[in-house]
C-alpha cells in the first residue's frame, strides 16, 4: 500500500497529542494490580486500531496508512487490530499485508464482521496467521490474552452472536491461573459496559478471581470512547477508526453521490473525518497506564443531529464522539 507525498503530508497532519485533547482524565489503578505492573522490567507500549471496516469505507486504506505512519513515530512494542478490520479475501490482501508488515509483532482479534464475505472464523484464523480464535501472547513480560466473543449460546435466536462458550471460559480460567501477571485481556465485543457479551457477568466473575494479575481489558465493537471499572478491573472501549453506525432508520449522505454509489453502507454511518487509533503504555516505574488521545470531527451530521437514540449511560459529545480521549491511569 503506497501513498503520494501529498497524501502522506495530509495523513501526518493528525492531532495525535494529549496537548490538544479536552477531557484529560485520571482513572485510578487499584493497589491490587500494582504488584502485577511492577513485574515489568520496562514500559510496554501497544499500538491499537479498532473497527477499521475497510469494506464499508471508501478510504479504509488511507486510514490504515495514517495509523501505520503514526506508529512508526510512536515505536510501540506491538500493533494490534481489535476486529472488524477487512474481509480476508484476495481484494483485501494488500490491507492485511500492510498491517502485518508494519511491525515485527502484529496481533489480530476476531470481529463479528470478519465472516460477512463468506469465510468461517477458522478460515480467517488461517488466512491471518493467528495462533487460534483465542490465544495468549507475551510482549516483553506483558501477558496478552485474546478472546473470541463470537461464539453462540445454546438459545441463540439470530443475528451476530456475542458470547464466550464454556470451553473457552474454562480455557480462560486455566490461563489466568497459569500466567504470572501482569495481564491485559483483548476482545472485540466488550466484557463489561454497553452492548457487552451475553454472559458478561459470568466472565467478569472469572476475571474478578484474578484481579491481582489483570491490568485492564480492551475491546472495540461499540464505536465509542468509554471506560468502565468493574470491581478493580478497568474496561476500555476503543473507538472505531472510521465511524459510528446509525442504521437503516437514520440513513443519510455524508459524502458525494459518487462515493455513496460505490460504498452504499456509508449512508448507515456517521463517519469521522480523520482516522482514530491510540497507544496504551504500561509504565512500571511510574506505576501509570497512559492512553494517548486523538481528535477528529464528524463528516456532516452527528448521530444526535440525525435523531439516533443514545444508549443509557452514554452521552453525545462524550462517549459518542469522533475522538479518543487522553487518559492516565494512576495509583490510588
Amino acid at each position: 500500500m503506497s501513498h503520494s507525498n501529498k497524501e502522506i503530508k495530509n495523513i501526518n497532519r493528525r492531532k495525535f497529542s494529549s496537548k490538544i485533547m479536552t477531557g484529560f482524565g485520571l482513572i485510578t489503578l487499584p493497589n491490587l494490580a500494582l504488584s502485577a505492573v511492577k513485574k515489568l522490567h520496562k514500559p510496554v507500549k501497544l499500538g491499537l486500531i479498532a473497527d477499521l471496516h475497510h469494506d464499508v469505507m471508501h478510504d479504509g486504506a488511507k486510514r490504515l496508512g495514517s495509523f501505520i505512519s503514526s506508529m512508526k513515530k510512536e515505536s510501540p512494542d506491538a500493533l494490534i487490530q481489535m476486529g472488524d478490520f477487512a474481509y480476508p479475501n484476495e481484494k483485501n490482501k494488500k490491507i492485511t499485508e500492510a498491517f502485518q508488515s508494519a511491525h515485527p509483532t502484529t496481533l489480530h482479534v476476531l470481529g463479528n464482521h470478519e465472516i460477512d464475505d463468506g469465510h468461517s472464523f477458522e478460515q480467517v484464523v488461517k488466512l491471518w496467521g493467528m495462533k487460534g480464535r483465542y490465544y495468549t501472547h507475551n510482549i516483553n513480560g506483558l501477558n496478552i490474552i485474546v478472546l473470541d466473543g463470537n461464539e453462540k449460546k445454546a438459545n441463540h435466536k439470530g443475528g451476530y452472536p456475542s458470547y464466550i462458550g464454556n470451553e473457552q471460559a474454562e480455557w480462560l480460567r486455566e490461563q489466568l491461573k497459569k500466567l504470572d501477571g501482569p495481564i491485559i485481556i483483548l476482545s472485540h465485543q466488550g466484557l463489561a459496559g454497553p452492548w457487552s457479551i451475553d454472559n458478561a457477568k459470568e466472565i467478569q466473575e472469572i476475571l474478578k478471581s484474578h484481579q491481582d494479575k489483570i491490568i485492564m481489558t480492551l475491546n472495540g465493537h461499540n464505536h465509542i470512547d468509554h471506560i468502565i471499572k468493574i470491581g478493580s478491573i478497568i474496561n476500555f472501549h476503543i473507538n472505531s477508526a472510521s465511524y459510528k453506525w446509525v442504521g437503516g432508520d437514520h440513513r443519510h449522505k455524508s459524502y458525494s453521490d459518487t462515493i455513496h454509489s460505490k460504498f452504499p453502507y456509508i449512508e448507515y454511518t456517521c463517519p469521522y473525518k480523520d482516522p482514530l487509533y491510540t497507544t496504551v503504555t504500561i509504565n512500571p516505574s511510574s506505576k501509570n497506564i497512559e492512553i494517548k488521545g486523538i481528535m477528529s470531527e464528524w463528516v456532516g451530521k452527528s448521530p444526535a443531529q440525525i435523531g439516533q437514540e443514545i444508549h443509557p449511560g452514554l452521552s453525545d459529545g462524550k462517549e459518542i464522539c469522533p475522538h479518543i480521549r487522553t487518559r492516565r491511569v494512576k495509583r490510588s
